[in-house]
């Protein structure tokens, strides 16, 4: 064997090692998935993925923004560079996705199977749920997008300064409040029960939210059926002015809700608290109900 042959089967194997020492595997929605490499152009198709990668400061090249920056929360664009629409949330595009040449594609178990096999043909796809999560499976799914950066220990390191700061959120509030949250428009109330996401990021904040209506984690529930929760608070987030919530407050019901009685009835963001997910919106949620809740206590004390 010549010196020469010696070298590149040398080099051969220290290239090999290099790659192996880069692939991971792990669980995704399909199974097995594995990166032979660190991933650097990535598309993400779901708001909560951008919130996983701004936690790790890896910027997306392309987002499924529904067309519009304002949908990512201010305290995660700010952690990342300018992207790329690749369109809707429900409906991506593949060519915009293909322009962008990636080498990893997340996208969202419960919007984006249907096209699973025409995205894995563009680039690796990681599918994970977002749609339909929990808190707790947000949280696991951050976990496998750090592995599948290359960025597990800073992850690991931002999940545990989260925990901390839910934490503390938690010890200023009243823990075991009856506590609805729901989003409201024209003609429709959707109660986040404590399967839904909302409502296990409360849930897990020590408030009593509701259990499943007729196992659906998203109900649509009537003034009626509010007034048989008798929630002490009620948050509202309102994705029309014209909101069914604001007519329920025209009847004459809706005084015997407990919440309207001790005036514990707050509106807040609908990004925030209803599309977005993830650690810096969790953590907004939790910030945004100890500022509300402490206003009406101070507002109650004599």
């Amino acid at each position: 064997m010549t010196y020469l042959m010696r070298m590149a089967l040398a080099i051969g194997a220290v290239m090999s090692g290099v790659l192996s020492a880069q692939a991971v595997t792990v669980q995704d929605q399909q199974g097995s998935f594995t990166l032979n490499s660190t991933p650097a152009r990535v598309v993400v198709l779901e708001l909560s993925f951008v919130d996983a990668l701004a936690a790790v400061d890896v910027s997306p090249v392309g987002v499924a923004d529904d067309n519009d920056v304002q949908r990512i929360l201010p305290e995660v664009r700010q952690r990342i560079a300018p992207w790329q629409s690749v369109g809707t949330r429900s409906q991506p595009s593949l060519e915009a996705i293909a322009a962008l040449k990636p080498d990893l594609i997340i996208a969202d178990s419960s919007r984006h199977r249907g096209i699973y096999s025409q995205l894995k043909v563009i680039a690796p796809t990681l599918l994970l749920q977002s749609r339909n999560e929990t808190y707790a499976e947000n949280l696991q799914s951050a976990a496998i997008i750090g592995k599948v950066l290359g960025k597990d220990a800073q992850m690991q390191q931002r999940l545990q300064l989260h925990h901390q700061r839910m934490q503390d959120f938690a010890r200023q509030l009243p823990q075991g409040v009856k506590v609805v949250f729901g989003t409201s428009r024209e003609q429709q109330f959707n109660l986040h029960t404590r399967d839904s996401y909302t409502g296990s990021v409360l849930t897990a904040l020590g408030l009593e939210v509701p259990a499943p209506v007729g196992q659906q984690a998203l109900a649509n529930i009537s003034l009626e059926q509010l007034l048989a929760i008798n929630p002490q608070w009620l948050l509202v987030a309102h994705y029309r002015d014209e909101s069914i919530v604001r007519q329920w407050q025209q009847d004459p019901l809706w005084q015997v809700l407990q919440a309207a009685q001790q005036q514990q009835i707050a509106s807040v963001d609908s990004n925030t608290w209803a599309r977005m997910r993830g650690l810096a919106a969790a953590e907004k949620i939790g910030a945004e109900l100890v500022a509300i809740m402490h206003k009406q206590a101070t507002h109650a004390a004599p």
